[in-house]
């Protein structure tokens, strides 16, 4: 169950469940909405989209670097969420 923070990726860490994503996206929304996006090193859709696209390449070559990528999981997704807000 996720516990509640102003930190994205703290709570992206928090995620087990697919209802606590559900919970996690509408607190990735309200983060973004509080200043505008302002705060977002990518606050358009599509900076945000390519922001995902390339940190989680990234993450999968680091991934494949050290020999092992973690499962797929709830909390996986949410981080590459979360980090996509400010990765470039």
């Amino acid at each position: 169950m996720m516990t509640p923070t102003n930190d994205p990726m703290a709570l992206a860490a928090a995620v087990t469940s697919r209802a606590d994503l559900a919970r996690f996206v509408q607190a990735l929304l309200a983060d973004f909405q509080a200043d505008a996006g302002g705060g977002w090193e990518n606050p358009t859709l599509e900076r945000y989209l390519e922001a995902l696209a390339a940190y989680a390449a990234d993450a999968a070559d680091a991934a494949d670097a050290g020999g092992a990528e973690g499962p797929a999981t709830w909390r996986a997704f949410a981080e590459l969420l979360a980090a996509a807000r400010n990765y470039e």
